[in-house]
């Protein structure tokens, strides 16, 4: 059976971050994706979750405290400047990273990714990522910018040396109104 594109970007990160990783979530958004990574890495392990949005950082630490969860770094900034902070806590390798592209539902749908940011946050994680490790992205492209972002997003990955990374699109081509898709970067055992 085909799996939608956030379950099927959740059973990617299950099945590779391990108890006790340092993982990122690169756009915390509402902290949907920053509990499940909170939960994967267990008491043990941390995750870095990014927002530019104070909106964003407020809503995942609602959600949070609601939770009990307390393996989690908020850092209010862009994730194109994620290795400053990934220095600072990192104990090894990043054991996996999330990313949904876009605009933060029910906030001002003008503040959006960029290519040049994400692009950036991805190249550096492509650094620290653990072998075996996944960088996955969602692509939400249905919006004023998304397309530059997605098209920008989808040739540099091309580029990516495939001697050292997997490089996964996944999505559904028959669905109406730009469905989002998974872009997915696995660096391999080398």
């Amino acid at each position: 059976m085909l799996k939608r594109i956030i379950s099927y970007a959740h059973e990617l990160m299950a099945a590779t971050i391990e108890p006790g990783e340092t993982v990122v979530d690169g756009t915390c958004g509402n902290g949907k994706d920053t509990l499940i990574l909170s939960k994967l890495v267990g008491e043990s392990g941390s995750v870095l979750a990014f927002d530019i949005q104070s909106q964003a950082i407020n809503n995942t630490r609602t959600l949070l405290v609601t939770e009990g969860i307390n393996n989690v770094r908020l850092i209010q900034d862009d994730h194109q400047h994620l290795a400053k902070y990934v220095e600072q806590e990192l104990h090894g390798k990043i054991g996996g990273a999330i990313f949904n592209l876009g605009y933060l539902p029910g906030s001002d749908k003008k503040v959006i990714t960029t290519s040049t940011s994400t692009i950036k946050a991805i190249d550096t994680l492509s650094e620290y990522i653990k072998s075996g490790g996944l960088i996955i992205l969602v692509v939400y492209h249905g919006h004023p910018g998304g397309e530059v972002e997605r098209d920008a997003l989808l040739e540099h990955l091309k580029k990516y040396e495939q001697k050292q990374f997997n490089v996964l699109q996944y999505g559904f081509i028959n669905q109406r109104n730009s469905p989002p898709f998974i872009l997915a970067i696995e660096k391999k055992y080398v």
